[in-house]
């Protein structure tokens, strides 16, 4: 990992200064690019996700050092306000850019010019030198900072989230591939930024191994979680209690976007083998998927539900909406296990949170998911996704019920090391480096 440069226990210029000639500048104000999803948006449903929180949490933290953020996403209800306050220092601006309603991630490509325009459109009203940088999230935002650093002057940092090259290599069964233009894309954007800030060393190694990126543009800065929100808080039978779930059970919860990628499927079958080698599982098994349907998933809305008939565990499976963060915190306290099977995760917020709650995470071990996850200490990494390993990992668990509170507290434990103050003081650092690099390349963009 050293050949990247770390932000968690590296020293950088201080949180809200970017250093210029040798002179230390306040910065001023970031324009951070969403276009896919809001982060208005609830997370869990539609495309809204991980990086909803990831961006909303950031750039509070941001703003609480000195740091103004404007967020501009794409408007996707009529009768928005063209900008809407977050938090203190952070604004929220909607760019009209295609239909708003009925738009596929697919589609966006094609309104990625209007959304420049609108994003130009803004910056224009506003005197020279208004933003300081920009931050784009994931491929789509990327090409709109890529031409937006370029047109002001001023450097790219950009976050992938995922990445196609490393999606298509671990492509889930029925899944689609990332299309060509998405490689092509992402390859474009990681030769143009100055910074690019990756979750884990090795998000950092994909990027130089996939698409040729400069070891020294990746830092690696993991992901914080509201340690406020997601604490064990008043313990799990209160939170049992709550959302109405029997005390004495053994709940795995599924929670995130109900798509391939994240392999729901893969909980479900594990509980029939459970339930096959030990009917008198039925009484004792609640397992409850609280999310929607996202991405390839929305082509058979119903097809968990129609799985879970077939396998013959309807009966114990509960089918939840996507809820808010402060609901979903009880759901990650009531649970006695969070069960992760996910093809490809950057990082795996949800993991985070869940042990932040205190919480044991069973997962798959497959990208960012071995950082957030202690395993055989805050829970249990699985090789692969048969659905009789994780059956096995289930097992455990019932049969030695302490592991639950056991693992649960040290995961709480290994939670703090990701607050998202350290984070964004971090990712102020990598802004700091990414001034320093544009300035190397490009002097007169700042004559």
């Amino acid at each position: 990992m050293s050949q990247y440069v770390s932000r968690i226990s590296g020293t950088f210029v201080g949180p809200s200064r970017l250093r210029i000639s040798g002179q230390a500048r306040k910065t001023r104000r970031i324009a951070m690019l969403s276009v896919h999803t809001s982060p208005l948006h609830q997370p869990g449903t539609g495309d809204a996700g991980g990086m909803n929180v990831y961006i909303v949490e950031l750039a509070k933290r941001l703003a609480a050092i000195d740091i103004e953020v404007e967020i501009f996403t794409r408007a996707t209800a009529g009768g928005l306000a063209p900008s809407v306050e977050l938090a203190p220092g952070v604004l929220v601006r909607h760019i009209d850019a295609g239909p708003y309603e009925g738009l596929a991630k697919e589609e966006l490509p094609a309104q990625l010019c209007a959304f420049t325009h609108g994003v130009m459109q803004a910056w224009a009203g506003q005197r020279p030198g208004y933003y300081d940088l920009v931050h784009s999230h994931y491929w789509l935002s990327g090409h709109v900072g890529w031409l937006a650093s370029e047109r002001w002057g001023v450097p790219l940092v950009h976050a992938m989230h995922t990445m196609a090259k490393v999606k298509n290599a671990a492509l889930a069964e029925g899944d689609r591939p990332e299309p060509a233009a998405r490689v092509i894309g992402e390859t474009q954007i990681v030769r143009a930024a100055d910074r690019l800030i990756a979750n884990t060393a090795e998000e950092a190694d994909a990027l130089v191994r996939f698409y040729d990126a400069e070891p020294a543009k990746a830092a690696v800065v993991h992901p914080g979680v509201n340690l406020e929100r997601f604490s064990p808080a008043d313990g799990r039978a209160a939170a049992r209690a709550r959302l109405g779930l029997p005390e004495d059970a053994f709940i795995p919860l599924f929670a995130g976007r109900i798509q391939p990628l994240k392999a729901p499927d893969v909980l479900l079958r594990a509980v029939a083998v459970l339930l096959d080698q030990d009917p008198s599982l039925r009484t004792k098994l609640v397992v409850p998927v609280v999310g929607g349907p996202s991405g390839s998933g929305l082509a058979k809305p119903e097809g968990l539900q129609k799985l879970a008939a077939r396998l013959g565990i309807a009966d114990v499976v509960q089918f939840r909406p996507p809820v808010g963060q402060v609901q979903l915190a009880d759901w990650f306290r009531a649970a006695s296990v969070l069960v992760m099977p996910s093809y490809s995760e950057s990082f795996g917020l949800v993991a985070i949170e869940a042990q932040a709650a205190g919480t044991p995470v069973v997962a798959a071990a497959v990208g960012g998911l071995p950082v957030a996850v202690r395993d055989g200490v805050t829970g249990v990494l699985v090789p692969g996704h048969e659905p009789e390993a994780y059956a096995r990992a289930l097992r455990n668990f019932l049969d030695h019920p302490e592991l639950v509170d056991h693992m649960g507290a040290a995961a709480s434990r290994h939670a703090q090391c990701f607050g998202w103050d350290t984070a964004a003081a971090a990712t102020a650092g990598v802004y700091a480096d990414a001034v320093q690099a544009h300035r190397g390349k490009s002097p007169a963009h700042h004559g």
